[in-house]
């Protein structure tokens, strides 16, 4: 059976992709995913994959990978590099259909996001023929040799807040190392993923190599909890990681990566180039109207520019509330939050919050009276030990609070269970290599926040993860190292 890529917001994807072909679900639980601008229903029939489909699922991964791994590297590389080029050619419906349910405005998130995933998926692809091994001197009569080789049936489930860049980030390398992977989209996004069927079978994978299974959290449980599925990865809130984790080590031990957000914290020094920083700071808090796991959301300012830098924070930020409006709309740049929980959580710590210690600065209200959107939100002279300075908010909601000097403000960015992003700003560069070296965070920016890069490692320290992506480093989360050992005296 063939199939033509015809989806959009009026002809949603309801079903799994399973062995290259749309099939129903076993089960009769369905999910219901509603339009953030509006909170109208959009659908009330999306499958829930339940034990019986992911086992369908992982029997046809097993089929294909003896197979797909020993596909030549410039096959693969072909299948993926087309499969890129697909995502480019479809991305503007592909975001139209996380931006039905996810808000998202295509002309500030959706156009980059797809953007990003097709960059994804042809950076993987160029590294299938690089991706060497090693060999040991001989001098004792044995040569070694160590091949990287790829796990088998592997699984990644994936966030709201960035559907497609992030199942790219997951997916990609997991196929261009041999494995076959299983993508699970958030009960939040789901369409977007589930449109991938016939892009599958356009690029050339084989049936049973890259799979889409729609679902909750109980989908995600059994993924993780499968004997034969060999490693999962996972982005997502800290609570849900721990639990990925207890199920692998449970089952079969399977591989996790697990990326699980953060507070990352901005400094800026008094000889800081201040409008870089003020641009950077509040680009960063107001990217996906603040849906984003390494957004700088506690800013620490010297005292020596603090008046300066909060009143031009302020005056930025409180524009980006003029450029909300309906996501369909090019005009716009900040849309709403993704859906009514979520709006709940953000409010709650912004009411909380107004209750100190501490003081409002700018935003704080709801915007309009229909849907999810809320004006960008900061606080200043925040106790270190409040909520909002100590949880993931996971909204526009962010902290100034000021300093005094450099070993102060290593410590209290350091004192938090998150360690994912940190930005250093600053024109002396001694300086910002010293703290950038003593700031306990896998990624920091200097004169620079909240970005990443397809060839750097992205993933945190303490509770922010377990694990990297991107680069040379997602390649080997996706493969075991394999120890050849020739007699070479016998």
């Amino acid at each position: 059976m063939s199939f033509t890529f015809n989806f959009s917001k009026d002809n949603l994807p309801k079903q799994l992709f399973i062995n290259n072909e749309y099939v129903d679900s076993k089960g009769s639980v369905k999910l219901e995913v509603y339009n953030p601008k509006d909170d109208s229903l959009v659908a009330n029939d999306v499958p829930v994959a339940g034990a019986e489909d992911v086992d369908a699922a992982i029997a046809a991964a097993e089929a294909a990978f003896p197979e797909w791994k020993k596909v030549s590297a410039a096959e693969r590389h072909a299948i993926l590099t087309k499969f890129g080029d697909l995502i480019n050619e479809h991305g503007p419906v592909l975001a139209e259909l996380t931006r039905i349910t996810l808000g998202a405005p295509f002309s500030s998130f959706g156009k980059f996001e797809t953007a990003l995933a097709a960059q994804t998926w042809k950076y993987n692809a160029g590294w299938i023929d690089k991706f060497a091994g090693e060999s040991y001197p001989q001098e004792d009569g044995f040569m070694k040799i160590v091949r990287n080789e790829p796990l088998g049936v592997t699984a990644g489930i994936v966030p709201w807040n960035g559907p497609m860049g992030t199942a790219a980030l997951k997916a990609a390398p997991a196929l261009a190392t041999g494995n076959c992977f299983i993508l699970k989209p958030s009960e939040k996004t789901p369409f977007a993923a589930l449109a991938l069927g016939p892009l599958i079978k356009e690029a050339g994978f084989p049936p049973g190599v890259f799979q889409v299974l729609s679902g909750d959290g109980s989908t995600g449980a059994i993924l993780a909890s499968h004997m034969k599925i060999r490693k999962v990865s996972f982005t997502g809130s800290i609570a849900t990681g721990k639990k990925i984790q207890e199920a692998a080590a449970k089952s079969n031990l399977k591989r996790v990566t697990l990326e699980l957000g953060g507070k990352s914290p901005a400094v800026v020094f008094d000889d800081c180039d201040l409008e870089n920083a003020i641009t950077w700071c509040s680009n960063a808090i107001t990217a996906n109207t603040g849906q984003v796991c390494f957004a700088a959301s506690r800013v620490y300012v010297q005292e020596g520019i603090a008046p300066k830098f909060i009143e031009g924070y302020k005056k930025a930020v409180a524009a980006k509330a003029n450029t909300a409006g309906d996501p369909d709309d090019e005009s716009t740049l900040l849309g709403p939050l993704v859906d009514r929980g979520q709006f709940e959580r953000v409010t709650g710590f912004i009411e909380r919050g107004q209750k100190g210690p501490g003081e409002l600065l700018t935003g704080g209200a709801r915007i309009g009276e229909k849907g999810f959107y809320i004006q960008p939100t900061v606080f200043t002279n925040v106790g270190e030990t409040s909520e909002i300075i100590t949880e993931e908010i996971f909204g526009p909601v962010a902290v100034v609070n000021t300093f005094k000097d450099e070993a102060e403000i290593v410590a209290r960015s350091n004192d938090t269970q998150f360690g994912l992003m940190a930005g250093v700003f600053t024109q002396d560069i001694n300086k910002a290599l010293r703290v950038a070296s003593d700031l306990d965070s896998g990624m920091v920016g200097v004169n620079c926040v909240s970005l990443m890069f397809q060839n750097a490692p992205f993933g945190g320290t303490k509770q922010s993860g377990v694990g990297r992506e991107a680069g040379i480093y997602a390649l080997r989360a996706f493969t075991e190292p394999k120890t050849i050992m020739v007699n070479l005296t016998y």
